[in-house]
């Protein structure tokens, strides 16, 4: 059974991996639309997408004027209570991919 919620006021999961998973999603995709999917600033992701990179869980390269991005599946979580899992496997579960 599912209980709808109008506006929740938390959710299971971070902006973080709202962000990643929007670029595993679609590796073109623009910041801004990032920003729009997520509901946080074009600035916030862009944080986001530093500390991402920064850590290794995402590089990019410019091609023309747009960024492609590339997810680093391999890597573990990063948390001790979930950090034997990659990144993958959590993308895989919530894409169902």
């Amino acid at each position: 059974m599912t209980y709808p919620i109008e506006n929740p006021s938390w959710t299971f999961l971070t902006n973080h991996s709202h962000v990643l998973l929007c670029i595993a999603e679609n590796s073109d995709i623009r910041l801004r639309d990032v920003a729009a999917k997520v509901g946080i600033t074009e600035r916030a992701v862009q944080r986001i997408v530093a500390e991402l990179e920064e850590a290794g869980y995402l590089t990019h390269e410019k091609v023309g004027r747009r960024n492609h991005y590339q997810v680093h599946a391999d890597l573990n979580l990063r948390h001790p209570l979930e950090n034997h899992l990659g990144i993958g496997a959590l993308l895989r579960a919530l894409t169902g991919s």
